[in-house]
């Protein structure tokens, strides 16, 4: 049964004069509640958080990362990406929460416990390392889920399988200190809640290709990785 034929069937439209107008509104209002959440489900946005370092960094590469998501993936992302703050209780409007920077992060108390609540309840984190965040990452997720360490995801794990496949893992898009690029995960009770790509840089890569000049192919394999994650995010 469609969504609407069962809001229908709890809300029959007799044909009582007096009984009708006030179940149309009913009925208005609950497919509007509907609309409403279902907007929200399809909407991400960036953490924006404290420390000095630059949250707002890849400035265009959410946004191309939608847009590639929307075209190829069937999702119906908003557009136009937002800014949220660890301690706001609007994490919770959105299923995946973009992490990147060059330096320090610090979450407070409040940001600490809202990120734990955010996470062990449904929420989803994806951090880019775009060189230089590493330590502040780890000791900032310590705090948030201080009985989990970052682990390598499995080159068969899900998030490399879904409309696209990488059979080897995380592709490398930067060069950085030369490392192999790696994917880490924070895994709570069984289930992947963060996903680290480190030593790859697929923020870098989503970004607008004059930005960095990256070859199409390596643009490519960015954004495919990049939809994989937001597909792992809206269905797990």
């Amino acid at each position: 049964m469609s969504y609407f034929a069962f809001v229908l069937n709890l809300v029959p439209i007799k044909k009582h004069k007096a009984n009708t107008k006030l179940q149309k509104s009913i009925l208005i209002f609950i497919i509007g509640f509907y609309s409403i959440f279902h907007i929200f489900s399809q909407q991400v946005a960036t953490l924006e958080y404290n420390g000095g370092g630059d949250w707002y960094a890849n400035p265009t590469a959410v946004a191309n990362l939608i847009l590639f998501s929307n075209e190829n993936c069937n999702t119906k992302i908003g557009i136009k990406p937002t800014f949220v703050k660890p301690n706001s209780i609007d994490i919770f409007n959105y299923p995946i929460l973009f992490i990147t920077g060059h330096g320090n992060i610090i979450f407070d108390e409040d940001g600490v416990s809202n990120l734990r609540n955010y996470l062990t309840s449904g929420g989803f984190i994806h951090i880019s390392d775009n060189y230089g965040i590493d330590k502040y990452i780890r000791r900032e997720f310590k705090k948030v889920l201080p009985e989990l360490e970052f682990i390598e995801v499995p080159y068969n794990h899900p998030i490399y399988h879904q409309s696209f496949d990488f059979e080897k893992g995380v592709p490398k898009i930067h060069e950085h200190d030369g490392k192999a690029a790696q994917g880490f995960g924070l895994f709570y009770e069984g289930q992947l809640v963060c996903f680290y790509d480190y030593e790859s840089d697929l923020s870098d890569g989503w970004e607008t290709q004059t930005v960095h000049n990256d070859p199409v192919e390596v643009r490519l394999k960015a954004l495919q990785m990049g939809a994989n994650i937001i597909q792992f995010a809206f269905t797990n």
